[in-house]
C-alpha cells in the first residue's frame, strides 16, 4: 500500500460526495492505494477553507491551477461546472497527472474531442464520472445481457427523469442559464451512457427538446426541461429515451426495460437495490417477471455488506467508482468509462439537439 495525493476540484454536491468517498473506499475495497486528502478548491477562500474544515482536506485554494500544479496532489477529480472540465483537463495532463472528470465530459462536443486528445496524448490515467450505472443492479443487467441471457436485444426503454423544476415558481438559478446546465446537458447523459452500455453504440436519432417554463421568477430560462428521442442502435435494436427535469412526481427516475429474444430486464433507481429479469423458461403458466435482490453475489455489492437485500446507496455508487479509478492509477490499465467513453455519450447529445432544431432523422456518425 502507498498514499496518494487527491486533490478535488469543486466542495459542494459532488465535491463532498467524492471526498467523502476518497476519505473511506480503501477500508470498503482494500485498494493498494490509500488516498490522502490534500487540497480542495473552491470559487472563494472562504467556502474552499469551509470545505477543507467539513472533509478534512490538509489544504485549500481558490485556484484550481494551483491545486493542479501542487506536486502533493498526485491525481485529480473536477467536480466543478462542466464549462470549467476542459481547461484543468489539460493542465493536468500536461503534468502526467491522472484525471477523474464529473460527467458531462466539458460543455460541448468540442470540449470533450480536446479534453480525449490531451488524455491520449498524456498517456495518463482518465475516467468519466457516470455513477448511476455503477449499481450492483446495472452491473449485473451489463452481465446478464453479455452473458446471453435475454438473447438479443431487440428494445430499449429508457428514462432519467426528476421534478427539481417542475414548480414553475421555483427560482431561475444557474440551472436555468446555458445548453450545458439544461436537462440535455445535466441529466441526459447518465441514460445515454447507460444506454450506449447496456445495448452498445447508437446509429441515428430523432430528438425533440423544449423548454416547458420558459419564464421563472428572476429571469428567463434559455436551456432546455425536456426531451425525448427515437434511435436506432448499431446491432439493430430500436430504443425510446425521455429525459426531464419537470417530470413530477419522480425523484431518481433513471430507469429502463430491455427487451430480447429470451427474455427482459427492468430497472429503476427509486428501487436501486432490485432487478426485474424475465425468461422463456418452462411452462408458460408459471412465467413471470422475477425480483432479483442485489447481495454479495453480485458485482462491488459485498465489500459494502454480506447480507443480501440489505442494499447500497447513493454514495456507494460514488466509492466505486474512487476504486475503479485508483484501481486504474495503481494497474495503469484502463477501466470503464473513459474520457473517450464520455465523448461518444456527447456525440449523441450533439446530435440530439441538432435532430430537434432540423426535425430530422440524424446519424450519429456526422458528428
Amino acid at each position: 500500500m502507498r498514499d496518494i495525493g487527491i486533490g478535488i476540484i469543486g466542495g459542494g454536491y459532488m465535491g463532498k460526495a467524492h471526498a467523502v468517498a476518497m476519505s473511506c473506499v480503501g477500508a470498503v475495497f482494500a485498494t493498494a492505494l490509500r488516498p490522502r486528502l490534500e487540497l480542495v478548491c473552491a470559487t472563494s477562500e472562504q467556502s474552499a477553507e469551509r470545505y477543507r474544515r467539513a472533509y478534512g482536506f490538509a489544504r485549500a485554494t481558490a485556484d484550481w491551477r494551483v491545486l493542479v500544479a501542487d506536486p502533493k496532489v498526485e491525481a485529480i477529480i473536477i467536480a466543478s461546472p462542466q464549462g470549467t472540465h476542459r481547461a484543468a483537463a489539460e493542465a493536468a495532463f500536461e503534468l502526467g497527472k491522472p484525471v477523474f472528470c464529473e460527467k458531462p465530459l466539458g460543455a460541448t462536443l468540442d470540449d470533450s474531442r480536446t479534453m480525449v486528445a490531451a488524455a491520449e496524448a498524456s498517456g495518463a490515467v482518465n475516467m468519466v464520472g457516470f455513477n448511476y450505472i455503477r449499481t450492483p443492479a446495472s452491473q449485473f443487467a451489463r452481465q446478464l445481457i453479455a452473458e446471453g441471457a435475454i438473447g438479443d436485444i431487440t428494445w430499449f426503454r429508457g428514462e432519467h427523469t426528476e421534478d427539481f423544476y417542475a414548480d414553475p415558481q421555483m427560482p431561475a438559478t444557474w440551472r436555468a442559464q446555458g445548453m450545458s446546465n439544461g436537462t440535455m446537458g445535466d441529466l441526459a447523459p447518465h441514460m445515454i451512457n447507460g444506454a450506449l452500455a447496456l445495448v452498445g453504440p447508437i446509429s441515428r436519432l430523432i430528438a425533440e427538446i423544449e423548454t416547458v417554463h420558459a419564464e421563472r421568477p428572476g429571469g428567463r430560462v434559455t436551456n432546455d426541461d425536456h426531451g425525448q428521442m427515437m434511435c436506432r442502435f448499431e446491432n439493430g435494436a430500436m430504443g425510446q429515451v425521455y429525459f426531464s427535469r419537470v417530470a413530477t412526481g419522480r425523484k431518481m427516475g433513471y430507469a429502463y426495460e430491455i427487451s430480447g429474444t429470451k427474455g427482459a430486464i427492468r430497472f429503476d433507481q427509486e428501487d436501486q437495490n432490485a432487478l426485474w429479469l424475465y425468461q422463456m423458461e418452462g411452462p408458460e403458466a408459471t412465467r413471470g417477471f422475477t425480483k432479483i435482490l442485489t447481495g454479495p453475489a453480485h458485482p462491488d455489492y459485498e465489500p459494502f455488506c454480506q447480507g443480501p437485500g440489505h442494499g447500497t446507496g447513493y454514495q456507494d455508487q460514488i466509492i466505486i467508482e474512487a476504486k475503479d479509478f485508483l484501481t486504474a492509477i495503481d494497474t495503469g490499465k484502463a477501466i470503464w468509462p473513459t474520457f473517450r467513453d464520455g465523448m461518444e455519450v456527447n456525440r449523441v447529445i450533439a446530435t440530439a439537439l441538432a435532430s430537434s432544431e432540423l426535425k430530422t432523422w440524424q446519424d450519429v456518425s456526422a458528428f
